[in-house]
C-alpha cells in the first residue's frame, strides 16, 4: 500500500505548498536546476517547512517518479458530501459533482481529478473499498489539482447517491449503451458516474440513476480510457452548469 502521506514530482509539491494542507518537510534533489530549487526554498520559507537536501539514492527512495522532489505532508483529509454541496453555495453555483466508481488505476483517478478541478466540479466521492484513494501516484497524475479538490471517502455509493438525490441532484450514468451524452442539456444540480475501467457503472449505481449516457464511438475502437470520457463529459456540463 502507498504511504498517502508522501507527495511526488514538481507540480504535485508545488500545488502541495500552495495549499493549507500540513507539509512536515520537503526532500530536494542537490541536482535540480537553480531557478526550481529557489521557487521551492521560497515557498517552504513562507511557511517555515523545512528543506532537507537529498542525493539521489535518498530522493529515489521515495519513489522513482519524484522529479528531484519530495515531500512529507499530512494525511489527505477527505470531506463530507455534504461539505461539497455547501461549497456549491458558497459559490452561488449549481452543485457539480463526481462519482468515481471504482476506479482502481491511479493514473485515471488522477486525471479525472485533474480534468475536474479545471471544469470547476465542486468534488468527487470515491468508495472505501475496491478503489484506489489518493496515493502519491495519484497526486502526481492529477499535476497537484487533488490538493484543491474536495474529495469524499464514502461506505456506500448507493447511499451518497440517494443523498445527492435528496439535495436536488440528478444522476448522470455513462456507459457504452446508453443515450447520446452531445443531446443532454445539463441546466440542473448535477452527478455524474463513471464506472471502472473493466466493470463500468455498478447495476444498482446504474437502476438509481435518472440517466444513462454515452459517447458514441466513430472508429474501430469502441471505447475510450475513462479519464479521457470523464473529461468529455465534464466539459460538455461545466458551461452549461455555469450559465444556466
Amino acid at each position: 500500500m502507498e504511504n498517502e502521506n508522501i507527495v511526488l514530482g514538481r507540480n504535485s509539491v508545488t500545488e502541495l505548498l500552495l495549499s493549507e494542507r500540513a507539509v512536515e518537510k520537503v526532500y530536494l534533489f542537490n541536482g535540480c536546476e537553480e531557478k526550481f530549487k529557489k521557487k521551492i526554498y521560497d515557498l517552504c520559507t513562507k511557511r517555515r517547512i523545512p528543506v532537507v537536501k537529498a542525493d539521489k539514492f535518498k530522493i529515489d527512495s521515495f519513489g522513482s517518479n519524484n522529479q528531484g522532489v519530495v515531500a512529507l505532508a499530512a494525511t489527505k483529509e477527505y470531506c463530507e458530501i455534504e461539505d461539497i454541496i455547501n461549497l456549491s453555495r458558497e459559490r452561488n453555483e449549481k452543485p457539480f459533482i463526481i462519482i468515481a466508481d471504482g476506479i482502481n488505476d491511479p493514473h485515471n483517478l488522477g486525471a479525472i481529478i485533474r480534468s475536474a478541478e479545471c471544469a470547476g466540479v465542486h468534488g468527487i466521492i470515491i468508495p472505501k473499498r475496491h478503489s484506489v484513494s489518493v496515493t502519491p501516484v495519484v497526486h502526481k497524475s492529477s499535476a497537484g489539482a487533488s490538493e484543491h479538490m474536495l474529495i469524499a471517502k464514502v461506505p456506500n455509493l448507493a447511499a451518497a447517491v440517494e443523498e445527492l438525490k435528496k439535495n436536488g441532484l440528478w444522476i448522470y450514468a455513462m456507459e457504452a449503451d446508453g443515450e447520446d451524452y452531445s443531446k443532454t442539456v445539463f441546466d440542473s444540480p448535477t452527478c455524474i458516474i463513471m464506472g471502472s475501467e473493466g466493470e463500468g457503472v455498478s447495476e444498482l449505481l446504474r437502476k438509481k440513476s435518472d440517466f444513462v449516457l454515452s459517447i458514441p464511438m466513430y472508429g474501430k475502437i469502441n471505447s475510450l480510457n475513462v479519464s479521457a470520457a470523464a473529461a468529455i463529459i465534464m466539459f460538455k456540463a461545466a458551461p452549461m452548469l455555469k450559465n444556466s
